[in-house]
């Protein structure tokens, strides 16, 4: 058995630990409450955003605009992770989603949201073409504008040809889905729509396609983006908090048990010192 100094530095040491923890839940128990009112306000838009582009674009027939036919450069995924650990699994489950898809590691450039995943996916091997790590802290529209101006500049060089989301969706606060969403170009519209035989109605544009569409992908992009960020900030704070929160409990049975194990010894202590004392009195005696 562990000596009472050792035992009591134990405890020391994990209520410091307990302290640590139980102050980070509850600042993220703070942040979680703004971060997720954001993602409820966000989420009807940017669904009926993608349903709404995808259904249009699933109308157009054949277009040659370059936003929906593509191109044969890399393909680029957008990773949104945190730039603190201490999240469960938030982080490595994304960084799990990437690198367990179909798409070739040679054939991805990656467009990072966070230093987390910049960095293991740079150890694994990827090619990182952002670091855009700044805009997860507080995410704002004008962040999701400058990162789709990158992705949308980059496609029209040519130097990529698909663009794809890697983030966590928030479901609730225990419940958070990495998701893998493809956003240019879109083609899974087009399957849902040749079965409805409304959606076979070709689509009028006014002014003309392409430049409407100049104006809508952009748009369409932006939104995307900016609603994978609010969310991905209200999962990786509800992450968080549910981390915080078991690591607050399993200290409290540590201290527990430790508190057991030194009053054991104590007593154990006590015993042998009162047997000492008395086995010395029957001895003069």
């Amino acid at each position: 058995m562990a000596s009472m100094i050792d035992i009591k530095r134990r405890k020391v040491s994990i209520q410091s630990t307990q302290q640590i923890t139980k102050a980070m839940k509850l600042v993220s128990t703070v942040k979680l409450q703004r971060a997720k009112m954001r993602a409820e306000q966000s989420k009807a838009y940017f669904d009926c955003m993608y349903e709404t582009v995808t259904s249009m674009l699933a109308k157009t027939g054949h277009s040659d605009h370059p936003y929906l036919k593509g191109g044969g450069g890399k393909k680029a995924v957008v990773v949104i992770t945190s730039n603190r650990g201490l999240a469960g699994g938030y982080n490595s489950n994304v960084i799990k989603l990437v690198t367990n898809t179909a798409l070739p590691k040679e054939e991805v450039l990656v467009y990072a949201v966070g230093k987390k995943g910049r960095d293991v996916l740079s150890r694994r091997g990827y090619e990182i073409a952002g670091d855009f790590s700044d805009m997860i802290e507080e995410p704002q529209y004008p962040d999701a504008v400058r990162l789709a101006g990158k992705l949308l500049a980059d496609f029209a060089e040519g130097k990529i040809g698909e663009i794809y989301l890697a983030y966590t969706v928030f479901k609730n606060t225990v419940s958070h889905i990495p998701t893998l969403l493809k956003l240019l170009p879109v083609e899974g519209a087009a399957a849902d729509a040749a079965e409805d035989k409304t959606a076979q109605v070709p689509m009028n544009f006014e002014p003309e396609d392409d430049e409407a569409l100049d104006l809508i992908i952009p748009k369409y992009i932006t939104s995307l983006l900016y609603g994978g960020l609010v969310e991905a900030a209200a999962s990786e704070n509800g992450a968080r908090m549910q981390a915080m929160d078991s690591a607050t409990s399993n200290a409290e049975e540590i201290i527990s048990h430790l508190t057991l194990l030194y009053n054991r010894a104590r007593q154990g202590s006590i015993t042998q010192e009162l047997t000492e004392i008395i086995a010395g009195a029957e001895a003069i005696s």
